[in-house]
């Protein structure tokens, strides 16, 4: 039964927002919902900019991180539509860099420890089970990563260097069998390129910016919206992407990319896994595209498809180690997010279906198809896993629902 949103009750996420600010957990945050198709509540508070203080606003622009990924995905799918590829076609038939993989045999002591596996797909790309991992997470592979820099961030070299890169290092496990977050969406990034021809922000801004009306949403700031670019924070010590050993600073909004100094400024290396910036009514328009079935954009039919859960369990059954932007218990995962298949288990009030993904800088969204609710949320602090601020604001939006 579809329940509708009550406006006392939202009104308490104006107060949790808030709090959080006052306690200086964020610098600045805002939130957009809306339900039915129309906006029902958003809120804002806080500076995006803690010198200069100018507000966190609807027109600001932030830092998405993986937000990037459903847009990629999406887009893939796209081609997937045309009959241009498959999603059980190996990578290396658009990238010949990634032939004759090794992965890490159980127990490496090493990383020459290695043995031939097969080549992983397109769907082990997106889904996380190709074998491919992040620096953040433990082990042999992410520390070679780690060595390597190989986070594919927006200076980096290009996105087809950094695949050739990624390419000579061993896989972490052997494709399908766990599940790992990774840079898989990237190297899905560069296989677009190969395809269609072009670069990722030229196929972006035709397939998906352009049709959806998303002008505030691109791999650089535009210099037109650099006087409303939000700087990033975190309250570690050290490296602001740094999860689980991170120590915590004297100051828990130490600045760490500044407005005027940002390498997304002008990127270099255009990440399919974490690359965009926007603004956050940019990102609902993409939301609601997705709630609405597709928009046109690909068929009511792939939308469902991308939603529904793409894993023989949920993301815990699969034996991770690595750090993800969702719970792991009684979460699915599709094409791009992650899909609640047990609210109970996730121990966060949800619908079952909702498709939710979020960024390194503490950005989030999610679609709830129960209720009809798109909900997108905005800050700059990094590393996401600094506060449960995801799990309370849907509960808060749960607790409105009457």
């Amino acid at each position: 039964m579809s329940l509708t949103l009550a406006p006392d009750r939202l009104s308490r996420i104006g107060t949790w927002v808030d709090a959080y600010i006052a306690e200086r957990k964020f610098a600045g945050a805002s939130v957009l919902i809306h339900q039915g198709g129309r906006e029902v509540f958003y809120h804002e508070a806080g500076p995006r900019d803690l010198e200069s203080g100018a507000p966190f606003a609807r027109d600001t622009v932030a830092r998405i991180y993986s937000m990037t990924k459903p847009i990629t995905s999406m887009v893939l799918m796209m081609l997937v539509e045309e009959g241009r590829l498959h999603l059980d076609a190996p990578v290396s038939r658009f990238l010949p860099e990634f032939a004759d993989p090794v992965a890490l045999v159980p127990n490496a002591a090493h990383i020459d420890d290695v043995a031939p596996v097969p080549v992983p797909t397109l769907h082990q790309l997106l889904t996380h089970r190709s074998g491919l991992s992040y620096p953040f997470n433990p082990g042999l592979v992410p520390s070679a990563m780690e060595a390597e820099d190989l986070l594919f961030k927006p200076g980096a070299h290009t996105l087809a260097d950094q695949c050739r890169a990624l390419a000579r290092l061993p896989l972490a496990f052997v494709p399908g069998a766990r599940w790992e977050y990774s840079v898989g969406i990237d190297v899905i990034g560069r296989v677009i390129e190969v395809v269609t021809g072009q670069s990722l922000g030229d196929v972006f801004q035709a397939r998906i910016l352009d049709p959806l009306g998303m002008t505030e949403t691109a791999f650089s700031v535009p210099i037109s919206a650099r006087h409303r670019f939000a700087a990033l924070y975190t309250p570690l010590a050290g490296d602001a992407m740094a999860l689980g050993g991170g120590q915590a600073s004297d100051d828990p909004l130490r600045l760490v990319d500044t407005p005027e100094g940002s390498p997304f400024l002008n990127a270099t290396c255009l990440s399919g896994g974490g690359g965009l910036v926007g603004t956050i009514d940019d990102y609902m328009r993409f939301a609601e595209c997705l709630r609405r079935g597709g928009d046109g954009l690909v068929s009511p039919s792939t939308a469902v498809f991308m939603m529904s859960n793409h894993l023989p369990g949920d993301i815990a059954s699969l034996g991770p180690s690595s750090f993800a932007e969702q719970p792991m218990d009684g979460m699915g995962f599709g094409i791009g997010g992650a899909v609640v298949l047990d609210p109970a288990r996730s121990r966060v009030p949800s619908s079952v279906g909702d498709f939710s993904w979020g960024g390194m800088a503490s950005t989030f969204f999610w679609i709830d198809r129960v209720h009809d609710i798109s909900v997108v949320f905005f800050t700059q602090l990094s590393p996401s896993s600094s506060y449960p601020a995801r799990a309370e604001l849907k509960a808060l939006v749960h607790g409105a629902l009457m």
